[in-house]
């Protein structure tokens, strides 16, 4: 009896008990509450590398369209169609596909390749470029360099003879340093003729909306009024060519709304090609949405441009050409927005009608590898964005 009184088991006091109990539960309150932080930390550290956090922090709002845009034309955003690239998909594709551990902005900074400072911004027609070329202007005295354009011409050549490219070559390399100089040309080789590279910049459009609006502006009547300054022997267009719409255009087959795969058309009056302002003078680069144009410009853009904007992301556009060309670019974005209402007036045209999505999608089928390069243009310029948001950049 004495053996079983030794052993039996005495009960804990009742409050004992529930001291033990309220520990038990205070730990597990503080070990859900330290998770619950680690895991809002993990979040945050995350979010750090997320295009909207990247771009809301540097004031940008992801491949949306700034309304300052609006001056070459009624910019929209984009609809997301199959295959379009934007800030947030091209950061979960290199993600997905592990580019993000080795993306550098010194490899895609084509700035550093170049042996003289002078900016060559041979610029795309209906792409913002009135706009942009009067930042430059603008920029031009806030950052001490000079700005030169080419002189309005009565015919426009942009693919040169070689004679006429080295010449070309040889005036830029002798304007005084730096400089920027502007011009409606394809791109041009100047180490072909023992010559320095510039820096390349330009700027690309949605090649629908780009054809569009270049239909309209060569009938807007101020377009006239500028060429008959300019050159008054010139003829005024027919009437019924002026009243003629784009989708009346497209859908009788007009020629000139006709986007034959293959078909050439000299000199600027091919406004369907962006690529051939970025392929060259070559023969090569002629056929309209032809692949071999397709990969000459594609190779253009990664090996000798350092910035092609992009006019529906302007956002985007200002941020990497601050970052990358600091030496023209500095204070862009300022200079940019706090301007605003000077710039979006330049070559708006307010007699541009919309043109229905049916129609638009009827004509994109002629330009898939127009409209491949835009995209490239694109991915490549959120590329150099993502790139100088890492931290060892």
């Amino acid at each position: 009896m004495d053996v079983l009184l030794r052993y039996r088991r005495v009960p804990f006091p009742k409050r004992y008990a529930e001291f033990v109990a309220l520990i038990a539960i205070s730990c597990t309150l503080f070990l859900f509450l330290h998770t619950q932080s680690l895991t809002t930390r993990l979040r945050e550290m995350e979010d750090k590398l997320q295009p909207s956090s990247l771009m809301s922090g540097s004031g940008l709002s992801g491949n949306s369209i700034s309304q300052a845009a609006s001056g070459t034309a009624n910019h929209h955003h984009l609809q997301h169609r199959p295959g379009e690239s934007n800030l947030h998909h091209t950061y979960n594709y290199l993600k997905s596909t592990g580019q993000m551990q080795t993306l550098s902005a010194r490899d895609l900074n084509n700035t550093l390749r170049s042996e003289v400072p002078i900016i060559f911004f041979n610029r795309v027609p209906k792409v913002g470029s009135q706009t942009f070329m009067e930042l430059l202007r603008r920029l031009a005295i806030r950052n001490d360099y000079t700005f030169h354009r080419d002189v309005v011409q009565r015919l426009e050549v942009i693919r040169l003879t070689p004679d006429r490219q080295q010449e070309l070559a040889e005036m830029v390399t002798d304007l005084p340093m730096p400089s920027v100089y502007v011009k409606h040309v394809c791109y041009t080789n100047f180490t072909r003729f023992g010559l320095p590279m510039p820096i390349y910049v330009n700027m690309v459009r949605d090649p629908v909306e780009r054809i569009i609006s270049w239909y309209y502006y060569v009938r807007a009547p101020w377009y006239f009024v500028e060429r008959k300054q300019a050159f008054p022997d010139l003829p005024l267009p027919d009437p019924r060519w002026l009243k003629k719409d784009f989708e009346t255009c497209v859908l009788q087959g007009d020629p000139e709304c006709t986007y034959a795969q293959g078909a050439i058309h000299e000199g600027i009056g091919d406004h369907r090609r962006q690529t051939l302002f970025f392929c060259g003078h070559d023969e090569l680069c002629l056929p309209f949405n032809s692949p071999g144009a397709l990969e000459r410009a594609k190779y253009a853009v990664e090996s000798q441009y350092a910035v092609v904007g992009v006019l529906e992301d302007l956002n985007t556009t200002l941020a990497v050409l601050e970052r990358y060309i600091p030496r023209f670019f500095a204070g862009s974005s300022s200079v940019y927005f706090n301007e605003v209402n000077l710039l979006q007036k330049i070559n708006k045209n307010n007699f541009k009608p919309p043109v229905s999505e049916e129609i638009k999608e009827m004509v994109r089928r002629n330009f898939t590898r127009e409209i491949e390069f835009y995209q490239f243009c694109k991915q490549r310029l959120y590329k150099q964005y993502l790139a100088t948001q890492l931290p060892r950049n």
